[in-house]
């Protein structure tokens, strides 16, 4: 028997222990990084500018959205979540399945929000051993998401002007 607490609100049961195994490897992956990259010599960098943080949480918030979303990447999802609905333009809507450590995977992957965490956990560990390369990645991200905005713009403009 389980907790109102520990139920979602249609019923189903949270899966509790997957969640918490997922934070371990998470934890365990950024603690990783931490010890090998001191053991390495890692300098870190002694201050983060502004830039650097918008560009990174670009970056994050776009790699999510490519994990969460698009259909490419369904194989990735397909074990984990199913189909729950088409979105706009080339996003789909999955919604996790199974119990355990499968539902909270399948959690992980059909959330953005869930998922921009760990893209910017890893981001975050590359900037602190290689900035210059996560620039790099962050600007693939960033255009990436300039070029998404410019795609909804001419869609609204070309129908604003057909209509």
């Amino acid at each position: 028997m389980t907790t109102d607490a520990a139920r979602y609100d249609d019923g189903d049961d949270l899966p509790l222990g997957g969640y918490a195994t997922l934070a371990s490897v998470f934890a365990a992956g950024i603690g990783s990084f931490a010890l090998v990259a001191r053991r390495r010599g890692v300098r870190l960098p002694q201050e983060v500018p502004p830039w650097d943080v918008l560009l990174m949480g670009t970056a994050a918030y776009k790699a999510s959205r490519v994990v969460t979303k698009d259909k490419i990447t369904s194989f990735i999802r397909v074990p984990f979540t199913r189909r729950a609905d088409e979105g706009e333009a080339s996003e789909v809507m999955d919604e996790p399945r199974g119990n355990g450590l499968r539902r909270a995977v399948g959690d992980l992957v059909s959330c953005p929000f869930c998922t921009a965490a760990w893209a910017a956990g890893a981001l975050v560990c590359s900037y602190a051993a290689s900035p210059r390369l996560t620039r790099l990645v962050g600007a693939g991200f960033a255009a990436l998401t300039v070029s998404d905005w410019l795609q909804y713009a001419w869609t609204a403009t070309q129908q604003s002007v057909d209509g």
